[in-house]
């Protein structure tokens, strides 16, 4: 690659080579490098364009003397070599002669220097320590009961957490339950919002809705009656999104007087959003030219004019309700809930849109090729552009994490790594032909931590695959938790990096077996992770795959066999039952704080909620638990499983450590 080039990607923050999982260096393609610069607004097509570029960045450096914005942790006091003024987040105002002091507040301030204002975010030096706990790690709309329509709902993820409170556990961590766009074919990934700041009423329980409570009897049935049949087969979120809105309009018309249009101007970007989408289509990107801005004289007027603004404001209004009922219900548990917070947005939907100033609106992001998706994969989210986000003062970031921890305990940042990195996909590439674009990790890592420290909550970062140690030492200097899962916990010290007993896993972080993008417990004992892919193509040699799986399950056997915990069958069989309470056993013994076991892992179901890699190719995000909410706290699989948990993390021991047939389950307390 030609020098020039390569600096000039270098001071954009463009890589212009990685190292992929197998530790290998690689090289990216110049072309892919130019392409990226492009979605920065930097010209790299030609050798002169490259020249000027390059001595227009290395210029625009030289003159900035006070960084913008300034994200600074407690006590630090940088000397600015110049005077200004320093507003706090309070109204206070404080003269600064040529240096911050050291004992500013905690919160966001403003630092005006000569005609310019930089924002000063200061923040905490550490999170507290999380108290151990075991819980669920849940997909929401897996879960059913008879009062549910065809999804679950919040009203089914309250009465998990409080038979769940009761059985001791402390912590529920809930995949995104984030805005869609109301139209459809609704998305059916919940890691693909529309929005990240607002909440998704396909999850609303209609009959538990104050509009429900205070309607007539003549409405409450008119209501009922539109409740899609109960049916036993996968989620069809089309037909449950039309039964649900038909109800909540109807509800609306009845509910009077009807209220004004929201006044929080990030609210009713969002609503007007949904109300454009209605008539106009659920893709932005196609509306007519003038509605394609949310600050365009037309959107204006469309604001002004279109009742379903305050309508879908409405909706939000409801969605609020019941998640602080399901916070609440979670009052007592040694941490709460736990809201998980998507990678990034639907390019074509609300926040797209009203956010399309601080996003790379063409890009994609996504992994490069490894082993489980060997294609690479593109999730087809749009990356904040990082200087424009600076530009912006962190702001947008900032306000998407109050958004999910508003109603939360806990917030767990999906693929942390993107507050280093993401992985960039140019316009018309696969998603192996992308590279690395970098971001101000410790200003987004120290926002981050301001936030959760305003709602004293905990922060997990998803940290899985090849993370490098300065990552892994930033999260631990910042108190945020890491992620540790059973398949992927190996000793890099030992030959051939054999599986890492979980007594010595971090102490720092929230394990499990599992996660929603990987084979169940029951999945990767049959290697149904290794059929599936196969029967889809996935695999560039299905029959090594096969064998690297078979080679996976008997390491598994024989760390459990290490650990005294594999069960003894009759004639050497083991029951697929007595192995999946095995591994709960194992997970038990780890040195985590945290210990989460999904509904799937501990029934034993086989088919992992998500297959990364495809769309319609396998049911991804549609396949309901096999029993009910109820059910399944009850279920003799799932209390066998769980007991270990509890024993681990309650101080209480189940009445033997075998886990054979003969276990008795624990008793609830």
């Amino acid at each position: 690659m030609d020098a020039e080039l390569r600096a000039l990607a270098g001071a954009h923050g463009v890589a212009t080579w990685y190292e992929d999982t197998e530790r290998r260096r690689i090289e990216v393609a110049d072309d892919t490098v130019v392409a990226v610069l492009a979605q920065l607004g930097v010209d790299a097509t030609t050798p002169a364009t490259v020249h000027a570029e390059l001595t227009d960045a290395i210029a625009r450096h030289g003159r900035t003397t006070v960084p913008d914005p300034m994200v600074l942790r407690a006590g630090e006091a940088p000397v600015l070599g110049v005077p200004g003024e320093l507003t706090l987040e309070d109204g206070t105002v404080r003269p600064v002669p040529d240096r911050l002091p050291p004992d500013l507040p905690l919160g966001w301030h403003t630092l005006t220097v000569g005609e310019r204002q930089v924002t000063v975010a200061v923040t905490p030096p550490k999170l507290p320590p999380v108290p151990p706990a075991w819980g669920w790690m849940v997909q929401a709309y897996a879960l059913h009961s008879p009062g549910s329509w065809g999804i679950g709902d919040l009203t089914d993820l309250r009465t998990l957490v409080t038979g769940s409170a009761k059985l001791g556990a402390g912590v529920l961590l809930v995949n995104p339950v984030q805005a869609i766009t109301p139209v459809p074919p609704i998305q059916r990934s919940p890691y693909s919002p529309s929005s990240r700041r607002f909440a998704n009423p396909l999850y609303l329980r209609i009959t538990d809705t104050e509009p429900f409570r205070r309607a007539s009897p003549e409405v409450r049935a008119e209501v009922v009656a539109l409740a899609p049949p109960p049916g036993g087969g996968l989620i069809d979120y089309d037909a449950v999104w039309a039964a649900k809105l038909a109800a909540l309009e109807l509800l609306w018309r009845r509910s009077l007087p009807l209220p004004p249009p929201p006044d929080d101007p990030a609210l009713c970007d969002f609503a007007t959003f949904c109300a454009l989408a209605e008539r106009h289509g659920p893709d932005w990107r196609r509306w007519p030219a003038e509605l394609r801005h949310p600050r365009s004289t037309a959107v204006e007027a469309a604001r002004r004019d279109n009742p379903r603004t305050a309508f879908h404001a409405w909706l939000q209004g409801l969605c609020r309700e019941q998640l602080t009922e399901v916070r609440t219900a979670a009052e007592g548990m040694a941490v709460g809930i736990v809201h998980d917070l998507p990678v990034g947005v639907d390019p074509a939907g609300a926040d797209a849109w009203a956010l399309q100033d601080v996003l790379a609106s063409e890009v994609t992001v996504g992994a490069p090729p490894d082993a489980f998706s060997q294609q690479g994969q593109d999730w087809n989210l749009p990356p904040w552009r990082p200087d424009r986000l600076a530009a912006a003062g962190y702001a947008p970031f900032r306000d998407v994490i109050r958004a999910v921890l508003a109603h939360a305990d806990g917030i767990r940042v999906d693929h942390v790594m993107g507050l280093w990195r993401l992985w960039w996909i140019p316009p018309g590439r696969p998603a192996s032909g992308g590279t690395y674009v970098t971001y101000d990790a410790k200003a987004l890592l120290g926002v981050l931590a301001l936030e959760a420290h305003r709602a004293s909550a905990i922060v997990v970062g998803e940290d899985l695959g090849t993370v490098s140690d300065e990552v892994r030492g930033a999260l631990r200097d910042r108190g945020v938790l890491s992620s540790a899962v059973l398949w992927f916990q190996r000793d890099e010290d030992a030959p051939g990096e054999p599986l890492l007993a979980p007594s010595r896993w971090p102490a720092d972080a929230m394990a499990s077996i599992s996660t929603h993008d990987l084979p169940t417990a029951a999945g990767f004992l049959r290697g149904e992770h290794v059929r599936v892919r196969a029967e889809r193509g996935l695999l560039a040699d299905p029959e090594a795959e096969k064998a690297r799986a078979a080679a996976d399950r008997d390491e598994l056997l024989a760390e459990l066999a290490a650990h005294g915990l594999l069960p003894a069958g009759e004639n050497g069989a083991v029951g697929e039952t007595d192995l999946v309470a095995a591994l709960h056993a194992l997970l038990a013994t780890s040195a985590s704080r945290l210990l989460l076991t999904s509904p799937q892992d501990a029934l034993g179901e086989v088919h992992q909620p998500n297959l990364p890699g495809t769309i319609d190719e396998y049911p991804n995000w549609r396949i309901p638990l096999p029993v009910s909410v109820d059910e399944l706290l009850t279920h003799p699989v799932v209390v066998r499983a769980v007991a270990f948990l509890r024993a681990a993390r309650s101080g209480t021991e189940p009445k033997t450590r075998s886990v054979g047939p003969a276990v008795e389950p624990l008793k609830r307390r």
